[in-house]
């Protein structure tokens, strides 16, 4: 049956491949001497190209950010509660970039594709991509839809770290850096998550050191398995509580090791789902751009020095529950952009949704969100006006 698209959607949507020829040096020491970039835009560019947004997705995520791909599509974009006409990202008044960045398994140049040198997928060969890589590859992109300036680079989570490598990397092409549920590095712990979601991963007997492609098989049961110790670190205790608390299915104990809990079965359904739509090596690849996020590292660890030079405004949120990114991580991104003298935002929702906080229209954050962009937008008419 045909889904009913909402008033307030940007309706039916298709993607489009960018191909570059021009080789790509990356931070690693190789290059990528052709690539795609699959994306997604949504609005129009007005004849100043002044209106322009770039979104920027987290580990898992996609260019599919708004709207449908077909009639039957069930589920809409990722972030479809926040882009859209009258939404926090207002289509009507910005034109919104989204792509599947460098690396991704949605079309975007990475393992699963043929690397041109052997005929085959390029698989576990494939160059280990940095967030510096990806926004280097995102102005590259600016470049080719005529966006000298973004009116704001936006993202949540390892989006959010992409925004704020925009600020450092680019500092006159953008006008405002959008930074969510982010930090400026990785804490310890999370790159020990990281590194059993890998070990989960490579020690599955399908893995075949990354060469699967070529064995017809998927490293199944090691991407749900990282999946599901990356989903609990998404969650907030209060709200797996509220949810689950310790339900069974069948309202009994069955004193045998099947999932018996609704969260031991929720965790199960997530992995599941999760593998069938991702690829392992690309979530190494990811979780790798994860733990090398540092810009501080270039100025001497000084997260102020590095920030000393942006030419943006900042808006920071975070959210109380989230201990995967906490407010105290976010605080720290405040702190140093104060110290730099630089103008900034910062916003600490209460939520029980934990790091998944960002993705869920919670009334308070939409509200403090649809502010911010709407002042965005004001400048974009104030010039325009001039």
């Amino acid at each position: 049956m045909p889904v009913e698209i909402p008033h307030d959607s940007v309706g039916l949507v298709s993607p489009r491949v960018e191909h570059f020829d021009t080789p790509l040096e990356l931070a690693c020491g190789r290059a990528l001497e052709q690539y795609d970039l699959v994306i997604e835009t949504y609005g129009e560019l007005n004849a100043e190209a002044s209106n322009a947004i770039l979104i920027c997705h987290a580990l898992s995520g996609n260019h599919h950010v708004a709207g449908y791909h077909s009639l039957e599509d069930r589920k809409p974009g990722w972030w479809d509660s926040a882009v859209g006409p009258g939404k926090c990202i207002d289509t009507q008044r910005f034109f919104v970039v989204a792509l599947n960045n460098l690396g991704g398994c949605h079309g975007s140049t990475g393992p699963k594709s043929l690397n041109p040198a052997t005929g085959k997928p390029y698989g576990p060969d494939f160059p280990i991509i940095t967030v510096t890589d990806w926004v280097n590859s995102q102005a590259r992109l600016a470049d080719r839809l005529g966006i000298q300036q973004w009116a704001a680079v936006v993202g949540g989570s390892l989006g959010g770290m992409q925004a704020l490598q925009w600020s450092i990397s680019y500092p006159e092409r953008l006008r405002h850096c959008v930074v969510i549920a982010a930090a400026p590095k990785l804490s310890t712990q999370n790159i020990a998550f990281n590194e059993v979601a890998r070990q989960a991963i490579s020690k599955d007997p399908q893995f075949f050191q990354g060469h699967y492609y070529e064995q017809g098989v998927v490293p199944k049961t090691g991407l749900m398995l990282a999946r599901m110790v990356g989903h609990i670190t998404y969650l907030s205790e209060d709200g797996m509580r509220e949810k689950f608390g310790r339900e069974l299915r069948s309202g009994k104990i069955n004193f045998d090791f099947h999932p018996q809990f609704e969260i031991e079965s929720y965790l199960h359904y997530q992995g599941e789902q999760f593998s069938t739509v991702f690829d392992a090596n690309t979530y190494l690849l990811m979780t790798k751009a994860l733990d090398y996020f540092d810009p501080a590292a270039e100025f001497g660890n000084d997260l102020t020095a590095a920030l000393s030079q942006v030419k943006c405004r900042f808006f920071v949120v975070s959210f109380t529950t989230d201990w995967r990114f906490s407010p105290e991580r976010s605080r720290e991104i405040v702190d140093a952009l104060i110290d730099a003298g630089q103008p900034v935002t910062y916003s600490e929702i209460e939520a029980a949704h934990g790091h998944d906080a960002f993705l869920i229209p919670i009334p308070r954050y939409m509200e403090v969100f649809s502010a911010y962009m709407q002042r965005v937008a004001a400048e974009i008419g104030e010039e325009h006006a001039r």
